[in-house]
């Protein structure tokens, strides 16, 4: 199976060369508009529905298709497919059942989508968290995401104000949940990559805009999914005095953990009140729905569509799930108050003068925005006092690490 992957993938490879050779010698066909009754979408998930990250992908394409009046026979999803050449293979093979949009979820499909760019110019291809649109220009390639780092603040709001709740009555144990003053939370990570590290912090300067004096330990299962990981590392951060904690991994391998040892939790993609109530705070998610409906909008028309797209609050593509039965009194009139600081500017989630990284204060810091596989940052991303996080593309370049935050992680 390994050695037929190889050779469809250095097939897929010439033919690529091919197609960018009749790019460059004029032989790229433009784009063209499709009529609405003939738009086929094709969805690539990494996992299935019992991921809480592509299911939250699945509800939202489904809720587009719906929105848009399609019919269900419009779109085909295609679950379970890895990283790799056969995220390709998939990709041909939706162009083949007639798809005209085909839209990726997942880091490690982007050079695989790439390559069925280049190899079909006239089909649109779409992937989230991607970071080579801008730079590849392609006419039919398209980076997305959404400023989710707003959102996982507001979430860490929600838990500043649940961890400053246990703070006053008193319910927290002196001998294990602090560390000196700081009060201890904690955080299961998947990889240690900017996305995820732009949301933990996020999140921890949204806590610590509540209660000043706390400490976060961070661990990461290096895997998108993984139950056992996910749950084990939660169990990891309680026994070491985590008095709440939140996730960007993608099971119930981390709430479960929570339920079971009555710590708070903030989720990532939905809420888990029905499973976990008692300890389920509040999550944040990205809905995809209208990203989706203007990939169909932009196809229907032949509008141009961003390299590099970013959803908001505004917009609707930045959401909170409904509070759990464990938020503080009073969290939903704190949030709206936050929120609309958050959409108008006034507060800015990377504020530098609200961390300092190794004691000082981070004055400048060179992102790399233009991802062109070297791992060399060219891009200032601090000015006006504040990190400039998914301004200069969709997906998070944020990838320092601040004060307060640990990595319990063997190096």
């Amino acid at each position: 199976m390994k050695k037929l992957s190889r050779i469809l993938f250095t097939a897929g490879m010439i033919a690529s060369t091919a197609s960018a050779l009749a790019a460059c010698n004029g032989g790229t066909k433009p784009l063209e508009a499709v009529a609405k009754e003939d738009i086929k979408i094709g969805l690539i998930c990494l996992h299935d529905e019992n991921s809480t990250y592509d299911l939250n992908f699945i509800e939202s394409m489904k809720n587009a298709v719906k929105d848009l009046n399609l019919n269900d026979n419009q779109l085909i999803i295609r679950k379970n497919i890895n990283e790799g050449p056969e995220c390709y293979v998939e990709a041909t093979k939706l162009v083949d059942e007639g798809c005209n949009i085909i839209f990726a979820d997942s880091f490690g499909h982007e050079e695989y989508m790439i390559q069925a760019a280049e190899e079909y110019p006239t089909v649109r291809f779409a992937h989230a968290t991607g970071t080579k649109a801008h730079t590849e220009k392609l006419q039919n390639y398209y980076n997305a995401f959404a400023d989710i780092y707003q959102g996982r603040y507001l979430a860490g709001v929600a838990g500043g104000l649940k961890l400053k709740a246990l703070i006053d009555s008193n319910a927290l144990d002196q001998s294990k949940n602090y560390e000196g003053e700081n009060v201890k939370i904690g955080y299961v990570g998947a990889y240690p990559y900017a996305e995820v590290k732009s949301g933990l912090t996020a999140w921890y300067l949204g806590v610590r805009s509540v209660v000043e004096n706390v400490v976060m330990d961070v661990t990461y299962t290096n895997e998108w999914y993984n139950v056992d990981k996910e749950k084990t590392a939660a169990n990891t951060l309680i026994a070491r005095g985590a008095a709440m904690i939140s996730q960007h991994a993608d099971s119930m391998g981390a709430p479960e953990a929570c339920k079971n040892a009555n710590i708070p939790n903030i989720t990532y993609n939905g809420s888990t009140e029905a499973t976990c109530s008692g300890s389920y705070v509040v999550g944040s998610k990205i809905n995809w729905a209208p990203y989706f409906k203007y990939l169909v909008d932009s196809t229907v028309n032949n509008t141009t569509i961003s390299y590099d797209w970013s959803g908001n609050f505004s917009n609707g593509s930045v959401e909170l799930s409904a509070l759990g039965a464990a938020a503080a009194e009073g969290t939903e009139a704190k949030l709206d108050e936050v929120k609309a600081k958050l959409i108008s500017g006034e507060i800015k989630v990377f504020d530098t003068s609200k961390f300092t990284v190794e004691g000082k204060t981070v004055e400048s810091y060179l992102a790399d925005v233009d991802d062109m596989g070297d791992h060399k940052p060219e891009t200032e991303a601090i000015k006006d006092g504040y990190f400039h996080e998914s301004e200069y593309r969709s997906a998070p370049y944020f990838d320092m690490d601040i004060d307060g935050i640990r990595c319990i992680d063997k190096k």
